[in-house]
C-alpha cells in the first residue's frame, strides 16, 4: 500500500494534505494561500511524482516559483509545501528529508511604499479627506488612523459596534471582503477580539452619522468591497495633501507609531492593535523601539546625573 500511495504525483498528496489537515483547521484567508500555493505547485511539478522527489527536484521547484516571486513570498511557499513533504516523511512514503540546506532564492524586492506618516503628514492627509454628512471611504480612512483597525475589522463594524457613552467600539468580526459574497466572519486571532477607545470627536461624527442605520448592518460595506478601490482613493489624497503614499494598512501602523513616539507603552499599544503578544509589537515597530530607548537612555543619564 505504501508503495501505491508513493507513486502517486506529488500535487495530488498536497491537495489531498491540504484537506486533511487545513480545511477546518486554520482561517479562511490562511486556506486561501494554501489553495494559491497548490496551484502553483500544479502548474511548475504536474508530473513530479512523490516517490521521485529528491533535494534537486525540491529546489528546482522552489527556484521555478522564485523566478516570479520575490525572496520573502518564495519562504511562504516552501514553508507551505514543506509541511505536507515532511508529514510524507512521517509516513515512510519518502525515505529522506529533500527540503534539508534548501536554498531560497528570489526576485529583487519592488520598492517599498513607507510604512506609516508622522504626525504632521496625518493632519495633512485629514485636511484632504472628504468628510461629507454621509458615510463614505474617507470616513473610514479617518476612523483606522484614529483606531489602528484592520482593513476587514473596519469593514465589519455595525451601528450596534459603538459605545457612544464609554466613547469606545467593540471589535468582534470581521468582513470578508476577500470573497465575492461577502460576509462577516471571525477576528484574525481571539485577542483581535476588543474594545477600543475612541476620541469625543470622532465620537460625535460617528452618532450623527450612523445614527439612522440598521444596526446589525456594516457600516462601510455597500456591494462588492475591495481593498484596491480603498487603497487607490488614499492614495489620491495623500497626493493631494503632498505626503508619501501609503496603504490602509499603513494607516494602522502610522496609529502605532504615532501611540509608541507619544510615550503609550508597548502592552497597550499590542492590546489596542488586537495583537497576540507583545512580541508581534515589537517586532513589527523594532525600529521605533530602538530609537525611543535611543532617547530613554539620554533621560536616564540626564536623571543619574543629578543625584549628587
Amino acid at each position: 500500500m505504501p508503495r501505491t500511495r508513493s507513486t502517486q504525483l506529488f500535487y495530488h498528496y498536497f491537495d489531498t494534505w491540504i484537506q486533511d489537515y487545513k480545511v477546518n483547521a486554520v482561517r479562511p484567508v490562511t486556506l486561501e494561500k494554501y489553495a494559491l500555493s497548490l496551484r502553483w505547485v500544479t502548474k511548475l511539478a504536474p508530473d513530479l511524482r512523490l516517490c521521485d522527489i529528491t533535494r534537486r527536484s525540491y529546489q528546482q521547484l522552489i527556484n521555478a516559483y522564485a523566478v516570479e516571486h520575490e525572496r520573502q513570498t518564495v519562504m511562504d511557499f516552501h514553508h507551505q509545501i514543506k509541511g505536507a513533504v515532511l508529514d510524507a516523511l512521517d509516513e515512510g512514503l519518502i525515505k529522506q528529508n529533500p527540503t534539508r540546506k534548501i536554498v531560497i532564492k528570489g526576485r529583487h524586492p519592488r520598492e517599498k511604499h513607507p510604512k506609516f506618516l508622522n504626525q504632521s503628514d496625518v493632519q495633512q492627509l485629514i485636511k484632504q479627506l472628504r468628510l461629507e454628512p454621509g458615510i463614505n471611504w474617507d470616513w473610514m480612512l479617518l476612523l483606522v488612523v484614529k483606531t489602528g483597525l484592520r482593513f476587514g475589522e473596519a469593514l465589519g463594524l455595525t451601528p450596534q459596534d459603538f459605545d457612544f457613552l464609554h466613547q469606545q467600539l467593540t471589535v468582534n468580526k470581521t468582513w470578508n471582503y476577500r470573497s465575492p459574497t461577502g460576509g462577516f466572519q471571525p477576528t484574525k486571532n481571539p485577542s483581535s477580539v476588543r474594545k477600543v477607545q475612541i476620541d469625543w470627536q470622532i465620537g460625535m461624527q460617528f452618532s450623527q452619522l450612523i445614527k439612522d442605520l440598521p444596526v446589525d448592518e456594516p457600516i462601510f460595506v455597500h456591494g462588492r468591497v475591495y481593498n484596491s478601490t480603498a487603497n487607490k482613493l488614499l492614495k489620491r489624497r495623500c497626493e493631494a495633501a503632498g505626503i508619501p503614499i501609503i496603504t490602509v494598512h499603513g494607516l494602522r501602523h502610522t496609529h502605532a507609531s504615532l501611540l509608541l513616539y507619544g510615550g503609550v507603552s508597548i502592552a497597550s499599544v499590542a492590546r489596542r492593535l488586537g495583537h497576540a503578544n507583545m512580541a508581534t509589537t515589537q517586532d513589527t515597530y523594532l525600529h521605533i523601539i530602538r530609537e525611543l530607548e535611543a532617547k530613554d537612555g539620554e533621560k536616564i543619564m540626564r536623571e543619574m546625573s543629578l543625584l549628587v
